[in-house]
């Protein structure tokens, strides 16, 4: 993959796995901005580098909180409609000018291609098709504060891509591209990638190599860990976030770039990768949170027996984390591949525990056992207040198809929910899907509004951004959802 399909914490595998599936088968301020008292506050600072925080990236922002400082669709009546692109599309980020633009990997072929979407309709205006590298297509990326969408294409190389005013029509164009030279090594991957507040745009590999390039100087830097990492990278002012399956990684870095570890704390990896995971090792992408900066802890999820363990690090001390604690502890057994949502003092997490994807990275070890039901099921874990230790909050049984965001403005987790077959042949044929609102100080399900059946609205554990006038866009298997209130 030129820059691995995360899936939740990472979607390493889903373009793939569609694939393989069918092949068989002028932004301006938010609307509401967020309540700066708020207990699910405050977002993490701004990366001078990015898009507006909650739209720029993935997972939002730098941080990978996984939060948004706009408001939903709500919990009353929707109206949605569906983009068809024959790609599945993990990130959709929403820039400056109010344009949406969709990373995606083709169906036939797995060719990485961005979109430009009409924030009006939804309708695709424009695409660009990437240089794919290995087996998988690519997923990571961010949008920087140009609005251009940055990205790693299969031969290596860091690309800026504009969107431009053609004619009557537009049209999407690499406007720079910086050559990562011998810092990947031949048959690895960039999985990993988001920018320092220095200007440096940091990178991980699959194979463990950690690097900066200056994009004004094409200087790179790198390391080895020797460690493989299969989900992407957070970063706060001075700080950066790595994840590999063995350790999570606090790192600086020197003058000329050169990645310097802070600090390295192993994890308990458990005895095998489990079903609902794409590795053998944490499913999560680090994410930085807390209560004063948003920057004071970091956090990730390991894959313990039975039941993963968050943990919570601050950021300063580590590499003992200030809480182990169980989490999705109403199954008999539980693990997540996804990022979890990290703001204030409270981390929600994700069961994929049983999640059927319907294909794996190349190299995945043997699941133990092979196969599981999908429970699904949420968990709050708040920090107490001296930042010693940390309790569950509450249990939720939400079935989540997608990888939820909480909304800071209106105070209201959205995701997709799934009801009916949920088997490895069900989610993609009569499973149904629905556009959930969860109470994020109990766990409660507000609404739940019908979308759909089948692989059309799979979500495939992908997470919706909202855009600041409300409007959400999921990604699914075969292109994108548009949800707005009624």
């Amino acid at each position: 993959m030129p820059f691995s399909l995360p899936a939740g914490g990472r979607l390493a595998v889903l373009a793939l796995s569609l694939a393989v599936a069918v092949g068989a088968t002028g932004l301006g301020a938010p609307a509401s901005a967020a309540d700066p008292v708020s207990p699910y506050g405050p977002q993490a600072p701004q990366n001078p580098a990015t898009a507006a925080n909650g739209a720029a990236t993935m997972h939002g922002d730098s941080a990978s909180s996984g939060t948004t400082p706009y408001p939903g669709p709500g919990a009353g009546a929707i109206t949605y409609s569906r983009t068809a692109l024959a790609s599945a599309c993990p990130t959709v980020v929403v820039g400056g000018d109010g344009y949406v633009l969709a990373l995606c990997t083709t169906i036939f072929g797995q060719t990485p291609t961005v979109h430009l979407l009409d924030p009006a309709t939804g309708a695709d205006l424009a695409s660009l098709a990437l240089p794919k590298g290995s087996l998988f297509g690519g997923v990571y990326a961010y949008l920087d504060n140009t609005d251009r969408l940055v990205v790693v294409d299969g031969n290596n190389s860091l690309l800026r891509i504009g969107h431009h005013r053609a004619g009557s029509g537009w049209a999407l164009r690499i406007d720079r591209s910086t050559p990562l030279g011998g810092a990947v090594p031949a048959g690895d991957n960039i999985v990993g990638l988001t920018p320092a507040w220095d200007g440096r745009v940091w990178f991980a590999t699959s194979g463990g190599v950690i690097g900066t390039v200056d994009t004004g100087t094409g200087a790179v830097r790198s390391i080895s860990t020797g460690e493989g990492v299969q989900n992407s990278i957070s970063t706060v002012p001075g700080r950066t976030a790595v994840a590999t399956d063995r350790a999570l990684y606090l790192l600086s870095s020197a003058p000329d770039g050169t990645p310097v570890v802070e600090w390295r704390a192993a994890y308990d990896r458990g005895p095998a990768r489990k079903p609902g995971q794409l590795s053998w090792g944490t499913g999560t992408t680090p994410s930085f949170f807390g209560p004063g900066s948003g920057t004071e802890y970091v956090t990730i999820v390991d894959n313990a027996d039975p039941h993963g363990n968050l943990l919570v690090y601050r950021v300063a001390d580590g590499p003992e984390p200030i809480c182990r604690i169980p989490v999705l502890t109403q199954h008999a057994r539980s693990g997540t591949e996804d990022a979890v949502i990290a703001s204030g003092r409270s981390v929600f997490v994700t069961n994929t525990y049983g999640y059927p994807y319907p294909a794996l990275p190349e190299g995945a070890p043997a699941s133990r056992p092979s196969s599981a039901n999908f429970d699904g099921g949420l968990s709050r874990v708040d920090v107490n207040a001296e930042g010693t230790g940390c309790s569950v909050v509450w249990n939720s049984p939400v079935k989540s198809a997608a990888l939820p965001r909480l909304s800071l403005a209106d105070g209201k987790i959205y995701t997709v929910s799934v009801t009916g077959p949920t088997g490895s042949a069900g989610l993609n044929t009569f499973a149904r899907y629905h556009h959930a609102v969860i109470d994020p100080a109990s766990g409660a399900q507000l609404s739940s509004s019908f979308l759909g059946i089948g692989l059309v609205y799979n979500p495939l554990q992908m997470r919706g951004t909202a855009a600041p006038d409300g409007t959400l866009y999921q990604g699914t298997e075969t292109g994108v959802v548009r949800i707005s209130k009624r």
